[in-house]
């Protein structure tokens, strides 16, 4: 059986989310992410899943954030998988 380890996660900027990803390591992915990114919040979502879960759910999450924003991805995703 996989092991739950990964973490899903979106940046936010106020309440604008502005990424949308997981990790296995959220504290040393806020730092990384700090070093480039503009985010006033880093927002785990739910309980920690497995890898494939946590894929599965990143292109998901970006697929209905572009629906509900005239297929804009978030501002700091670069492409519609996360990968």
């Amino acid at each position: 059986m996989a092991e739950r380890d990964t973490t899903r996660y979106e940046l936010r900027n106020g309440n604008k989310v502005v990424y949308v990803g997981i990790t296995n390591d959220p504290i040393r992915r806020e730092q990384e992410h700090a070093a480039d990114k503009n985010f006033t919040k880093m927002v785990p979502i739910g309980p920690k899943v497995t890898r494939a879960t946590a894929e599965r759910w990143e292109e998901e999450r970006i697929a209905t954030y572009k629906q509900n924003h005239q297929g804009e991805r978030p501002k700091y995703n670069q492409n519609d998988t996360g990968k």
